[in-house]
């Protein structure tokens, strides 16, 4: 059985590294030797600088020039964005709420639309990907697969490769042609990109879909180490990711380097219920489960984090593998309209902090494992920096109600307080720039240098109390630049004591200066909520901290005049603390008045407005056609391919007799499928048996001469079926005895096949037949001439994944520049029965203003006993397949770009409707996902047929 998403075992065993680093003749020389590189700043931020660059690990993490580095990283999926310049949104986007780097799958099927054709244009542009997360200054992983999984069809193997000889993941030589072409198609980019060689910022190259391969399975096994010579036969010579030695070798230990991607258990999806639909329910895990989880990583001495799905996007048209729906947006930090989720504000929080403090690189056990605090209700895990002797403690709260308690031997002398279920992040003796932390009860966020002053930040939950100690043996002074903090210092003690409730008034700010050090230190104290607007930035002259808008873009200090781009969504000001020199400020290109503020930054005066309230316009005009003429016994065939092949490499037997009538090995390997099956003579005949197989909610629907036979579709999977990527049925129906004669019949089957399975190494769960399987006749035996039609070849700009089967996809219906004049006004709702596939049209137009970036859903509504299914076409672009009596989805986001913002748009809607209920659709609206003062300039993405 195939995951869909799995834990990500990152830099894998050091034996495994050392292979793959050997001889590769790169900067890249595998593991450090035996000199301990002491705790200090991290490498800088990763350019395409032209210069060479090491790329080393220990025990404890990587090694980047020398420099000890922490990855904080994200996964992103560019091709479930089919809107090139929308990717440095979500790149920049990542990047300013603390992410180091992105982890980017390369599938094999969207690039590969026939064997040996390897297609990087327009939206597949990788190149275009690799240099816009350069100049963003993010670390990239690449995953080239060849099989990734990441609930993609077939596991992201191409359709093509379901017919043709070869076992998949093995060391056949048939698979290993194609495979190993395809990773010289993408190495020929990577390299090019290689942070080694200072091209780009491509550091970390992983194999296959990170998992293991099973030590008695010696094909497998054999098939991981062709893959990893062609890599180094590439010159590909950043470290290797390979899953099947993480966990061993024979040189130093590996566990700092062990990133997670979402715990113990499969982070991004649920098991599916029956009332929830063929895919899974999109998980909102909040800041509480992300921080549980990610303290519990850096708790294992982690130090290459992979925190889970950063950007997933939308599998639109058939992209999608079993189990999921058209959004892929669960877990993610970024939802499918690019607008953080409830879990970034802690995925923010950590990323800032393992970027700033350095202290986390390189940590060591502080104790025996997990301990109780005074009362036994928390959980701690002591962990120590041996360089600088900071000291960091993860306290965990099992119990459901708010607990506070002291944690004896940690040097934090008064309670802790942690929510329920919740887990928080405490220190001391962190050195704070020039000053020491003699202990926390809050959690550090990040702690920066800037012009002649350190900056640091403590964050928890609103309405918690944060207590801040220094250790001062000369007492300094304190200015409260708000109400809410109080100090006070101990001279027995030489310690300063900063408290202040957290989110009350939303940023609170104390100055501490004088005392033990001439250089201030400004303390900062933030909720979730108020954290969500701290940035911090790095520009060449020093880091800059910005507070107040909803996003910080970039950041240039050009002489005097500190240029910043970002977001705006509700009424805010900006308050920066920055490099010296700082004496003007612009947001956006505008002059910005300032004023130097009591906490010592420069504040904004005034206000910058809100987001103005987006109005959509109402979908009417709709316009109306039946199509299926494919069951009118009629219709001209001649030109479909006969099905007449006796073999194939399918794992689904052929039928005795044959022939094949699987829709692979007629080239129909994505989308609706239809057969026409011609008999001499159906006298006696009383039913019919059409054995069929499809992906999760395949369906099959059948005519007679023109008459509906009926429709079958197959079950909704429950927890115990969740995992099936292939679902197979019969479909029995009665003959009518009307057409019970001699003479020439026609049968007419459209069947909806869905997705491909994934596969295990060796399994071939991939090429399990879609399509119809066999027919039987109930009566006697009737000789048939099949033929059979599906999606027309890939179209250049869309690929392989956007076309369908559907007699309107094949006559351009889905287009925007189709003439649908001919076709019949309506109105919606709509309450049609009918077996076979209606089509509707209508036109809008948006006038958004320049500055505005709104995302943009539709939302389908009806009542949910209707059973029914829409594609949902916008600008010929298939967006996604809503399925009324399932769900869970209602609505779709359609990506800027291929959305004209500024202009008119065609949406069109082909419905799927079996006939056994009426079909709408119901209410169809525009929804509005997200809106802000800002974003980046966005290019049309072509239609179809450009």
């Amino acid at each position: 059985m195939e995951l869909s998403r799995r834990t990500f075992t990152a830099l894998a065993g050091t034996a495994a590294l050392g292979l793959a680093l050997a001889g590769s003749g790169g900067a890249a020389t595998g593991p450090q030797g035996p000199r301990v590189v002491p705790t200090g700043p991290p490498p800088p931020l990763p350019e395409a600088d032209g210069r060479r660059h090491r790329v080393t690990y220990d025990r404890h993490s990587l090694l980047v020039d020398g420099r000890r580095l922490v990855l904080w990283s994200a996964e992103v999926h560019p091709f479930r964005l089919p809107s090139p310049s929308l990717w440095r949104d979500v790149l920049q986007k990542l990047r300013a709420h603390g992410f180091t780097a992105v982890d980017v799958p390369v599938p094999w099927n969207v690039h590969s639309p026939a064997p040996g054709v390897h297609d990087f244009t327009g939206v597949r542009d990788l190149n275009r990907f690799l240099t816009v997360a350069a100049e963003e200054r993010l670390y990239v992983v690449l995953r080239p697969g060849p099989c990734l999984g990441a609930d993609l069809d077939a596991g992201g193997l191409p359709g093509w490769l379901t017919a043709a000889p070869g076992s998949a993941r093995t060391d056949d030589p048939e698979y290993l042609r194609h495979a190993e072409a395809w990773l010289a198609a993408v190495d020929a980019i990577a390299v090019r990109h290689l942070y080694t060689a200072g091209g780009g910022t491509v550091l970390l190259y992983r194999l296959e879909d990170g998992r293991p391969v099973p030590a008695g399975d010696p094909a497998a096994r054999a098939h991981r180490a062709r893959l990893q010579a062609k890599a180094l036969a590439d010159r590909i010579d950043v470290p290797l990711l390979d899953g099947e030695r993480w966990t061993g070798g024979d040189g130093p230990p590996t566990a700092g380097l062990t990133a997670v991607a979402g715990g113990a258990a499969d982070a991004w999806g649920g098991p599916l219920s029956g009332g929830e639909g063929y895919a899974r329910v999109r998980e909102t895990h909040d800041a509480t489960h992300e921080r549980r989880r990610h303290l519990a990583a850096l708790a294992d001495g982690v130090t290459v984090h992979h925190t889970g799905m950063g950007f997933g996007g939308t599998s639109w048209g058939w992209l999608p593998g079993p189990g999921v729906y058209t959004s892929y947006d669960y877990g993610a930090v970024l939802d499918e309209g690019r607008q953080p989720a409830p879990n970034m504000a802690a995925a923010q929080q950590l990323g800032h902090l393992v970027r700033t403090v350095p202290d986390l690189a390189r940590l060591e056990p502080d104790g025996d494992g997990e301990e109780r605090a005074a009362d036994g209700r928390l959980t701690v895990r002591r962990l120590a920096n041996p360089d600088t002797g900071a000291r960091f403690f993860v306290v965990r709260n099992d119990t459901d109600e708010e607990v506070r308690a002291l944690l004896p031997d940690t040097g934090i002398e008064v309670p802790v307080t942690v929510a329920a279920g919740d887990t928080k992040l405490v220190a001391s003796g962190l050195r704070l720039g020039h000053r020491t932390l003699a202990f926390t009860t809050a959690q550090p966020m990040l702690c920066v240098s800037t012009g002649r002053q350190d900056v640091a930040v403590f964050v928890g939950r609103n309405g918690e109390t944060a207590h801040v100690a220094l250790d001062c043996e000369k007492q300094p002074g304190a200015d409260r630049a708000d109400t809410e903090p109080a100090w006070a210092y101990d001279h027995d003690r030489g310690r300063l004591n900063v408290v202040s409730p957290l989110g009350v008034g939303g940023l609170s700010r104390v100055l501490v200066k004088d005392g033990d050090s001439e250089t201030p230190l400004v303390l900062l104290f933030a909720d979730d909520e108020t954290a969500l607007r701290l940035w911090t930035y790095e520009t060449p002259a020093g880091p800059l901290v910005v507070y107040g808008p909803a996003l910080l873009r970039s950041a240039e200090l050009r002489g005097s005049t500190l240029h910043l781009t970002g977001d705006v969504t509700v009424e805010t000001g900006v308050e920066v603390w920055g490099p010296r020199g700082v004496a003007e400020v612009t947001w956006n290109g505008a002059h910005v008045p300032t004023y130097v503020g009591r906490a010592r930054s420069r504040v904004m005066e005034g206000l910058m407005p809100a987001v103005r309230a987006v109005a959509l316009p109402a979908l009417d005009g709709w316009r109306c056609r039946t199509e299926n003429p494919e069951s009118d016994p009629d219709f001209d065939d001649s030109a479909w391919t006969v099905a007449d092949r006796t073999t194939s490499h399918s794992t689904t037997p052929v039928p005795e007799g044959g022939p094949v009538l699987f829709a692979d090995d007629y080239g129909c390997h994505h989308g609706d499928v239809w057969y026409r099956g011609r008999l001499k003579d159906l006298s006696g005949i009383r039913s019919v048996a059409l054995s069929y197989s499809t992906g999760t909610q395949g369906l099959l629907m059948a005519w007679l001469d023109g008459r509906p036979l009926g429709a079958h579709r197959m079950p909704a999977p429950d927890e115990d079926t969740a995992a099936r990527g292939t679902w197979t049925a019969t479909a029995r129906f009665d003959v009518p005895g009307a057409v019970r004669s001699p003479g020439e019949h026609v049968l007419s089957v459209l069947v909806r096949p869905m997705q491909h399975a994934g596969t295990e190494p060796g399994e071939d769960a991939h090429k399990a037949a879609r399509g119809l399987v066999a027919v039987e006749f109930a009566g006697g035996d009737r000789s048939v001439e099949w033929r059979v039609r599906g999606a027309t070849d890939p179209e250049r700009v869309t690929g392989p994944f956007n076309n369908g089967g559907l007699y309107g996809e094949r006559r351009g219906w889905h287009l925007p520049d189709h003439d649908d004049r001919g076709w019949r006004v309506v109105e919606f709702p709509r309450a049609r029965r009918r077996q076979g596939v209606t089509w509707y049209r209508t036109q809008f137009r948006l006038g958004f203003e320049p500055e505005l970036d709104a995302s943009v859903g539709l939302t389908l509504e009806d009542d949910p006993e209707r059973a029914y299914r829409v594609q949902i076409f916008l600008n010929g672009w298939n967006l996604g397949q809503y399925v009324n009596d399932v769900g869970p989805q209602h609505t779709f986001a359609l990506p800027n770009g291929i959305l004209r913002t500024r202009g008119a748009n065609t949406l069109a809607l082909a419905v799927l409707s079996d006939g056994t209920t009426p079909a709408g659709p119901g209410k169809v609206t525009l929804t509005l996902l997200g809106a802000a003062r800002g974003g980046v300039p966005v290019e049309p993405v072509d239609p179809p047929g450009r």
